[in-house]
C-alpha cells in the first residue's frame, strides 16, 4: 500500500502541534520566590500596598490548533507570579484579559 506525500506531510505536522503543545506549558521558568506569589480577589487586597499592574501574554495557538484554555491560564498565571516577584509583591488580582492568551493582574504587597 502505497501512502501519498501529502498524508505524510499531515501526519507530521498533526505530530508536531501535539509535541508543541505538549512542550509549550513547561517553556516558562519558575523565577525563585515566585511559588510564594497568590493570587486573590479584589476585596482581599484593600489594606495592601499596590506594587503596581503587569500585562502577560503566552502563546495561545500553535500553527492552526489553539491550546488548552487551562494551559494557557496556568502559563499566564506563571509569567504574573514572576512579575510579582521582580516588583516585590507577594499577591496578584486577576484582570481583564482582551485576547485568548493574554491578562493583566494587578500586583501587592501585602505580607509583611
Amino acid at each position: 500500500m502505497k501512502i501519498s506525500t501529502g498524508l505524510k506531510v499531515t501526519a507530521v505536522l498533526v505530530t508536531l502541534i501535539a509535541v508543541l503543545s505538549g512542550c509549550a506549558s513547561s517553556l516558562i521558568g519558575v523565577r525563585e520566590g515566585a511559588e510564594r506569589v497568590s493570587l486573590a480577589d479584589a476585596k482581599q487586597v484593600t489594606a495592601c500596598q499596590s506594587k503596581g499592574k503587569t500585562i502577560v501574554s503566552v502563546l495561545a495557538r500553535i500553527g492552526l490548533s489553539e491550546r488548552d484554555a487551562e494551559d494557557v491560564e496556568a502559563n499566564l498565571y506563571q509569567l504574573a507570579r514572576n512579575n510579582a516577584v521582580d516588583a516585590g509583591a507577594d499577591t496578584l488580582v486577576k484582570g481583564e484579559s482582551t485576547a485568548f492568551g493574554k491578562r493583566t493582574f494587578e500586583m501587592f504587597k501585602c505580607r509583611p
